[in-house]
């Protein structure tokens, strides 16, 4: 028997600064304040499309805590889907207003942008094509370069997300 979890409902990070981090998610991905707990130094912040509760904690531990390691054991990135390629080359372009942007690339069903806030953990920005446009993609995620303007004038309009 194995757990039967829907859907990842939130993510916590630990933050050397918990304002810094803040501005970072409220400014670049919209998020508003849900909740804050002082007592922990922490912010539960939420998505503007989100039925969570809270989609992002923050946990702030200072400027003294070390520094996350590229490639160390831990967490990679999260990724945050959007509904259509639109918001995804808008998120590109928010990047790299933000001094966020560190990369972008196609893994055939999804389309990808990357970036990494203050603390550098990284994040992926992702949109996903239609479930019955995933051909040869259903069993294989390839790391391609991605040509996104192909793929806006391909995909524009289209809503891939469901019901948010």
């Amino acid at each position: 028997m194995s757990i039967g979890p829907v859907r990842l409902n939130h993510a916590v990070l630990f933050v050397a600064d918990l304002g810094r981090a803040e501005r970072f998610y409220t400014e670049v991905f919209g998020m508003a304040v849900a909740a804050r707990e002082p007592r922990a130094n922490a912010v539960f912040l939420r998505l503007p499309r989100s039925g969570n509760h809270h989609d992002l904690g923050l946990f702030g531990v200072g400027p003294s805590a070390p520094p996350k390691q590229r490639g160390g054991i831990g967490l990679y990135h999260l990724a945050w889907q959007v509904d259509t390629i639109d918001e995804l080359e808008q998120a590109r372009k928010l990047l790299a207003e933000a001094g966020a942007y560190s990369g972008e690339s196609s893994h055939g069903a999804t389309k990808s942008v990357y970036g990494a806030d203050p603390d550098g953990n990284e994040f992926e920005i992702m949109w996903m094509l239609p479930r019955a446009e995933w051909g040869e993609y259903e069993d294989s995620a390839p790391v391609d370069r991605l040509d996104l303007a192909a793929e806006v004038a391909k995909w524009s309009g289209v809503s891939t997300a469901g019901s948010l």
